[in-house]
């Protein structure tokens, strides 16, 4: 009896610390490059460790995504980054800069022209190598021989919806932006009274003005979706999906929406049984800097240091802006480290240091840390959330400018314009939030909420990745909603039938009253 202990506990042991009953599953990976990978690899990383097998599709000419990893094998296709380059971004933010020269009210709407633009044509380029990968019998059969239990895709970039669709893999969106907006305008009910459209530049308490000016912008992305995105693929659904099938459809098929996004951030809106909210999940405790880098903060001392960064895709400000930063960093008693890339300004103090890169989540998270000068992009304003850090924000592109006025509406950063920078106002801006402790307080206290949560956000990501796994989908977690048609979406045939029931109601009632009264008419002439 005493030899069965020492076995039983083995087995015990075995069954406590052996792989899930999911673990060695194979997952296609179909990502986005630039800062959608940094989150997008995190996540692949905790899965690697979890025994999964994990095969990524890349661009040849990829960004940021490695061809060689010991966490994944990949494959070469052509993607948006065979036909785009860096610079374009760049351009994409003069013209911005331009639009933000216009009256407050318009122009959020200059800016959505330009992004208008940029995905019709970055839509095609998709639609066309979409169209490459399923005409090609002998590519779309080496992923079918693989049998992959499960597509894994940022629906940013449509590759991914169009691949998993097509091989009938369950799906999980790793997501913040799909198509031409926010993934909850996508898959969620949104009331524009108090939901926002994704680059309107409003918060949820809006006045009749803001509120004309967001349904404006709804209208605008109705447009946009209809005509501008859908028709690049209607010949590919055509040729490789059954009638009838549209983007949307596609994208409303997947099992799980693991959304980069909770409602310490967010604004407070309806969302859907299968949409699960994975907020800060990248976000990690700081590990130990480089001796030289931390010797730069340590000689800060009670003043502490300011760190600046405007994240992956736009190289540079221009030339003005930076001579007048680096002007108003130079005034400070602070010490600066700013990643920069360019020339080096004339105007550059001595308190500054300027690197190609920086560890901004171990510098964020350093406690001589006192502000972060920020672009707004979504992982870099979760990261000051986590390490409570007040955010001074220079908005560039895209949903940069949305994400900051959240912080913003909370008491938690200010914002400046790129377009109009001056010394003064930048210097004005920065000692603000150093000096006035309502900032610090208020992004600690989101830090705390963000914190105080039943389960890791990246915990729950895996949960529902290999939910799904096991399961094979999530159809009891989709709404039927989808499958109706727009007029009983919005019962307006509903609406229909009762104004017509009454109509008749009416009509019977009066038929009925004339009826009486020409019988009542009738008997007092015969009376008379």
């Amino acid at each position: 009896m005493s030899g069965m202990i020492p076995l039983f506990l083995t087995g015990l042991c075995f069954l406590l610390l052996g792989p899930t009953c999911c673990s060695g599953s194979r997952i296609l990976v179909v990502p986005v490059d630039g800062s959608h990978w940094i989150n997008m690899e995190v996540i692949l990383r905790e899965l690697h460790s979890r025994g999964h097998n994990i095969t990524v599709l890349r661009s040849a000419k990829s960004w940021y995504i490695p061809s060689t990893s010991s966490i994944y094998t990949s494959i070469n296709v052509t993607t948006l980054e065979d036909e785009s380059d860096l610079s374009y971004y760049n351009k994409i933010l003069q013209d911005v800069m331009e639009c933000r020269r216009s009256a407050t009210f318009i122009r959020t709407f200059c800016q959505q022209r330009l992004i208008t633009s940029m995905l019709a044509k970055g839509h095609e380029i998709l639609a066309r190598a979409a169209a490459t990968m399923l005409d090609d019998p002998v590519f779309m059969k080496k992923l079918q021989d693989a049998e992959f239990d499960l597509i894994l895709t940022d629906p940013a970039l449509t590759l991914g919806v169009l691949l998993g669709s097509y091989l009938k893999l369950p799906m999980v969106f790793n997501v913040r932006w799909i198509n031409n907006g926010e993934g909850h305008f996508t898959i969620a009910p949104s009331p524009v009274s108090y939901v926002p459209v994704s680059g309107s530049e409003l918060h949820d308490r809006m006045d009749i003005l803001d509120r004309t000016k967001n349904m404006l912008h709804y209208l605008y992305s109705f447009v946009e979706i209809h005509f501008y995105i859908n028709p690049a693929y209607s010949d590919l659904l055509q040729r490789h999906f059954p009638p009838g099938t549209d983007l949307l459809s596609l994208e409303h098929a997947a099992a799980i929406w693991l959304v980069r996004t909770d409602f310490v951030f967010e604004f407070p809106r309806p969302t859907m049984p299968n949409v699960v909210y994975i907020g800060g999940f990248q976000c990690k405790k700081a590990r130990p800097l480089t001796d030289e880098l931390e010797a730069f903060m340590q000689s800060s001392g009670e003043h502490g240091v300011v760190v600046m960064s405007l994240g992956t895709l736009v190289s540079a400000l221009p030339r003005e802006a930076t001579e007048a930063i680096a002007a108003a960093f130079a005034q400070l008693p602070q010490k600066v480290v700013w990643r920069f890339v360019g020339e080096k300004p004339s105007s550059l103090g001595n308190n500054t240091l300027l690197v190609d890169w920086l560890p901004q989540r171990d510098l964020l998270g350093h406690p001589k840390t006192r502000a972060f000068v920020a672009h707004g992009g979504t992982n870099g304003m979760y990261e000051a959330i986590y390490h409570g850090v007040p955010v001074l924000g220079l908005p560039l592109l895209f949903d940069q400018f949305d994400n900051l006025l959240r912080l913003k509406v909370r008491g938690a950063a200010r914002v400046v314009e790129a377009k109009s920078l001056t010394k003064e106002d930048f210097l004005e801006a920065i000692k603000d939030i150093l000096e006035t402790p309502s900032y610090r307080e208020n992004i600690q206290r989101l830090s705390l909420l963000h914190r105080d949560r039943l389960m890791d956000p990246m915990d729950t990501a895996i949960f529902w990745i290999e939910y799904v796994i096991r399961n094979k989908g999530a159809a009891h977690l989709q709404s039927a909603g989808f499958s109706l048609p727009w007029y009983s979406y919005y019962s307006l045939d509903v609406a229909l039938f009762i104004t017509a029931l009454i109509g008749v109601f009416v009509w019977a009632s009066v038929l009925v009253c004339k009826s009486l009264c020409c019988r009542r008419t009738r008997r007092k002439r015969k009376a008379e």
